[in-house]
């Protein structure tokens, strides 16, 4: 018998054996209908999944649970590309993971889809949801299943399938196996296709395969997929208006941003406006963290591979870095082979054996590892690690906390100055793929606004409120005031933790004390603290609906016990600090990117690249609109003057394109008063102020991040006692 335990605490028995649906249709036969795939042991499954342990935990999921939504959205790839093959029957599948709110499947095809074809698609879509064909798996020996893809010629899946670990491969058929369509997949998938939810296909556009240039292009097509219709309308409605913000579109306009094919996919080039924003950002920020103890520091953009050996991520997180830099071509080799024994070993072309070969002449480990065939890949892959771990060489920078930590030991530490809080706006780089790769939210190189905490276990609870005040004032500041906290909690039942029940218990009590004491909206979920510790994740909802996860806060016991960190406490002996890593604004450039579409490229006057534009209505107020920009820049405003021989309509609209909070518009009369004349990027006219009221109601908008300033209503006031309202943004 099996004990299985459900999300109430209830254990029931069944036959060991017994496929997760027939659990959850004893328990009620329209929860086993409306279930798509469920969770055992913090694992997501199929309903067909057999349950064989001696006791399980069971969550049954839902279309509209987000893990139910994510294999909805897998079984909806399978669908997509089964109406492709039907249509184009010469397509090459390659492969279709969920993604973020959809999915996507990227295939080698001679026509060029189009928004035409989506229509097409679409239908045959529906027509295979409507068979409600089931979704069957079986699996075959890797050696058998290897004969069948090669008799398939598609070169794609035979790479997927090099990649993929263990001795057997999976299929997944949609319908009858060997009479309907299949693919090479690992799951899971929903019950049969009529259980995918209401669809679109959405876009497609150009990737390379594994995000290598040199390969051939292929069509990356997107889909999405909601529980229902109403769901599927909202999210294209809250798209539509997306497209209207798109950051990388305003980023171009507003001249925010730009990047160069010369300088490289995913390195953002800063521009003065965008620059602007960002400095205010920082500045901002390093005010408040002096404020509250923090002590600023610069680290390099490089680190020897040893020190990421000791944190634990070279070179077991390879995939999401940038090649090391090694110092030797024996080091150089190694890391090549590691890259092919690790990916496809049997697939080293002529001139690499060859140039294998001359190397190896003068190395002996490097002949032991048997290029091109004579030791299996994973005997290859033991050596060349065994090997790798040994040879010197730099990394780019994938993380501040190493580097942090370093300061921390250079010197000895007592608990009299604990906490030590190191703030750092530390660039880093992360090689995502291409495909993946999206203007500012997406990059390859960018800056954390990084801090980390090295506490005493007894300061740990005060540390994390901290921190989590500190998030909140970030959101507070930017006005993002729609936001959810999740709580990651370890699974218990995982092995994937390290450190004690003990430390573990005292980091996720501190953490949800410190959320409860915040009076936050939050959730917990289990299963999705890092290897080192528990966190809390600010999720925030912007202006048109869309969540982003923002500021992070991580308590580690571990990295304070790989790197051995100490300090000395009251009772003159060594003892181990508690580390908590966190980031406020996340990364400057995707954080810049969220922004630029929540506001739409209309920023708040206190941070808006250009806060005010004096425009002169001819040349007779010219003198006087560069008097009044020169006035403005004194005060402390970012100011620009046209005075140009456009017309002072042409003026308007080039300033109102700028999205530039505040027009001044200066011709003969205003000269005459001292005066300035107020409009808006909106097109509101406030009429004509003194000069100095509207300079004292910018430094109180500015002062306040304009919440005390009074909205505009009615007329507008007179030059005389008049103070400007907010009008912006």
């Amino acid at each position: 018998m099996v004990k299985v335990q459900l999300p109430d605490g209830t254990v029931v028995e069944h036959p060991d054996g017994v496929r997760v649906v027939d659990v959850l249709r004893a328990l009620s036969p329209r929860l086993a209908d409306q279930a798509v795939a469920a969770k055992v042991d913090g694992q997501v499954v199929e309903l067909s999944t057999r349950l064989t342990d001696g006791q399980v935990k069971l969550t049954a999921l839902k279309i509209d649970d987000p893990e139910g939504l994510h294999v909805a959205r897998h079984s909806a790839a399978h669908v997509m590309a089964e109406a492709i093959c039907q249509l184009w029957p010469n397509t090459k599948l390659v492969y279709g993971p969920p993604v973020d709110n959809g999915f996507y499947y990227d295939i080698d095809l001679d026509h060029s889809l189009t928004p035409e074809d989506f229509e097409r698609i679409e239908a045959r879509m529906a027509e295979i949801v409507k068979e409600n064909r089931p979704f069957v798996r079986y699996e075959m020996p890797r050696d058998e299943a290897m004969r069948k893809l090669e008799a398939e010629r598609n070169e794609y899946k035979i790479d997927n399938a090099l990649r993929a670990e263990g001795d057997t491969l999976s299929f997944y058929s949609t319908g009858e196996p060997g009479k309907s369509f299949e693919d090479l997949c690992r799951g899971p998938h929903v019950p049969s296709t009529g259980r995918i939810g209401a669809f679109k296909v959405r876009q497609v556009a150009g990737a390379y395969h594994h995000g290598d240039a040199t390969k051939q292009m292929l069509q990356r097509v997107y889909g999405t997929t909601w529980p229902n219709k109403k769901a599927l309308q909202e999210y294209l409605h809250m798209m539509e208006e997306a497209k209207k913000r798109d950051h990388r579109k305003l980023g171009q306009e507003l001249g925010l941003f730009t990047i160069s094919p010369l300088v490289g996919t995913g390195l953002i080039l800063w521009k003065p406006h965008g620059a602007t924003i960002r400095h205010v950002l920082e500045e901002e920020l390093r005010k408040e963290l002096i404020a509250r103890g923090y002590q600023l520091v610069y680290t390099p953009h490089i680190g020897r591979l040893d020190l990421y050996r000791t944190s634990g991520h070279f070179p077991y997180y390879r995939e999401s870095q940038y090649p090391p830099l090694f110092e030797s071509e024996r080091a150089r080799m190694l890391n090549r082979l590691w890259e092919l024994a690790g990916e496809a070993g049997e697939q080293a072309s002529p001139a690499e054996i060859e140039l294998f070969s001359d190397v190896a002449a003068e190395h002996e480990d490097l002949r032991q590892a048997g290029y091109p065939k004579s030791a299996p890949r994973e005997e290859r892959q033991r050596r060349i690690r065994a090997w790798l771990a040994v040879e010197d060489g730099y990394l780019l920078k994938p993380m501040n906390c190493p580097h942090h930590i370093q300061i921390y030991t250079s010197e000895a530490r007592s608990y009299r100055q604990l906490p030590v809080k190191l703030a750092e706006f530390g660039q880093v780089y992360r090689y995502e793929k291409s495909g993946e790769v999206n203007g500012m939210t997406r990059v390859r190189g960018f800056c954390q606004d990084d801090a980390h905490v090295f506490c005493t276990p007894q300061q740990l609870p005060d540390e994390i409120a901290e921190c989590v005040d500190l998030s909140q004032f970030v959101l507070k500041m930017i006005g993002l005031t729609d936001y959810r906290v999740r709580i990651g909690l370890r699974d218990p039942d995982s092995k994937k933790y390290i450190g004690s029940d003990e430390n573990w218990r005292m980091a996720q009590e501190a953490l949800r004390r410190s959320v409860a004491a915040a009076a936050l909206n939050s959730s917990e979920e289990v299963g999705e603290a890092a290897f080192y510790g528990p966190k809390i994740d600010f999720v925030v909802r912007d202006c048109i609906g869309r969540e982003w996860q923002l500021g992070t806060v991580q308590v580690d016991y571990n990295l304070p016990e790989r790197f051995g960190l100490t300090y000395i406490g009251e009772d003159n002996s060594e003892h181990r600090p508690v580390m908590v890593h966190r980031t406020l604004f996340g990364s400057m450039e995707r954080f810049v990117g969220i922004l630029i579409e929540h506001f739409a490229g209309k920023f708040p006057l206190w941070l808006a690249p250009v806060q005010v534009t004096v425009c002169s209505v001819s040349e007779k107020s010219a003198a006087y609109a560069a008097e009044v920009a020169a006035a403005c820049r004194t005060a402390g405003l970012r100011t620009e003057l046209d005075n140009s021989s456009e017309r002072i309509g042409a003026k308007i609209r080039s300033a109102t394109m700028m999205k530039v909070p505040y027009i001044l518009v200066v011709g003969e009369q205003e000269m005459r008063n001292g005066a300035v004349n107020v409009r808006t990027r909106e097109g509101q006219q406030y009429g004509s102020f003194r000069l100095s009221d509207f300079l004292a109601a910018c430094a109180t908008e500015i002062a306040t991040h304009g919440e005390k300033t009074p909205a505009p209503g009615g007329q507008a006031p007179a030059v005389e006692g008049a103070s400007v309202t907010h009008a912006g943004g």
